[in-house]
């Protein structure tokens, strides 16, 4: 093989055998198994409820809906198992956030909470994929599958449409509740139905869940054919994720590596000061990123450029690169630290609080929007690459290449060899 030409099975056995110490994706493949919930940063406040109703919610739409509730609990026929009162006021409550037309504004019970802050800290089960939200169908959509995963054996493919789950249509849904839907005990079955373009009709897959375990957030170690060159892969950004970025960067450059391929390629975000560190130890001293909300307060998230890479970079983006994988591009972008490869991203510029209720319940808003360093928003239009090159799957699945890889190798090898 020529210098620079790269096997996708070379990344997949830096991800499975090259001396990654415990954070080897393919350690924990076949029980590794998680939902990532695309949309944003994790923040707690406390968030006291009310008896009263406050601002729009006056006494006397506080009045109105107990007239409802009552005529409800009065007349209401539930003619099926599916109907019924059981969830009547859990359905208020959703139904105050749904009336935000805001994706991602929504309404938590205590056992969703918990499972959203599993997440958050890197711990879940499910079938070992991530999903995300198709922005042309709005329904779930597979943004990445975990390798030997129970996702992956079942033939899930990203950009799968997640149309059903257990016979039960994902039109309309929260990705907190399709999430919920698909998870459950482990060794238990969940039936979903996808919608593949190409595809004559739906697929029909029973899938067996796996195992609670701590995810694994970031894969790395250095290219067969370029072993001056770095190639680490951040799958979201989560609570664990910090210690693992720093154990694989220390590993690289022990080895000597000259220059860093950052994969941030189907990377849906996660928690904003996890990716602000990780830009901390890659940056320039100057701003990662500024939100502002409603009232125009601006919060700074700054670098003080002590710990930047002295190395060449090349980041790796396509159409699901959202949320903090997004703010870590753009800051990348903006200082003119790294060289984007890819495709644009997903585009989701905003930021969201969960803020617990007395119950132990909780609401998630919308609460800011973030900017990248030169104030770009990029709601709604993502991040364009430096080099836009299309992932070529065709090729990928014929030769085994990744040819943006290996476009980040083109770009890296002279800023190397000019040393």
């Amino acid at each position: 093989m020529e210098n620079g030409s790269l096997k996708a099975e070379e990344i997949k056995q830096i991800e499975s055998n090259a001396k990654i110490r415990g954070l080897c994706l393919g350690a924990l493949i076949g029980m590794a198994v998680m939902f990532l919930i695309f949309g944003g940063y994790i923040l707690i406040m406390r968030y006291p409820s009310t008896a009263k109703g406050a601002g729009i919610i006056g006494n006397g739409e506080i009045k109105k809906i107990n007239e409802i509730v009552k005529k409800i609990d009065k007349n209401f026929y539930s003619y099926s198992d599916e109907t019924g009162t059981d969830n009547l006021t859990e359905g208020i409550y959703r139904g105050i956030l749904a009336s935000l037309n805001d994706p991602y504004s929504e309404y938590y019970s205590a056992e969703e909470l918990k499972a959203e802050l599993n997440d958050s800290e890197g711990i879940s089960y499910g079938i070992g994929c991530y999903v995300s939200i198709d922005k042309e169908m709005n329904m779930p959509m597979i943004a990445g599958v975990m390798e030997g995963s129970p996702a992956e054996k079942a033939g899930i493919h990203d950009g799968d449409i997640i149309y059903m789950v257990d016979g039960e249509s994902t039109m309309g849904m929260t990705l907190t509740k399709v999430v919920s839907l698909i998870k459950g005990l482990e060794g238990t079955n969940v039936h979903i139905t996808i919608y593949r373009e190409g595809e004559p009709d739906y697929l029909e897959m029973d899938i067996t869940r796996g195992e609670l375990i701590e995810t694994n957030t970031v894969t790395y170690g250095t290219l067969l054919d370029n072993e001056d060159i770095g190639y680490l892969k951040i799958s979201e950004f989560s609570d664990v994720t910090l210690d693992q970025y720093l154990e694989g960067m220390a590993e690289l450059q022990s080895e000597g590596i000259k220059g860093l391929i950052l994969d941030l390629r189907s990377n849906h975000g996660g928690n904003l000061d996890t990716c602000v560190d990780i830009a901390r130890r890659i940056l320039p001293k100057g701003i990662v990123v500024y939100t502002e909300d409603k009232n125009g307060k601006r919060i700074n998230y700054e670098c003080d450029g002590k710990h930047e890479l002295d190395m060449p970079i090349v980041v790796l983006t396509n159409e699901y690169t959202a949320s903090a994988a997004e703010i870590l591009a753009g800051a990348i972008q903006d200082h003119e630290k790294g060289t984007l490869v890819g495709t644009t991203t997903f585009g989701k510029g905003i930021v969201q609080r969960i803020m617990s209720l007395s119950d132990k319940s909780a609401i998630k808003l919308t609460i800011s929007a973030y900017f990248t360093p030169s104030g770009r928003n990029i709601q709604g239009t993502g991040i364009e690459p430096d080099v836009e090159i299309e992932y070529d799957y065709d090729r990928a699945v014929d030769t085994g290449d990744d040819n943006q890889v290996e476009k980040g190798v083109e770009i890296l090898r002279p800023l190397i060899d000019g040393k």
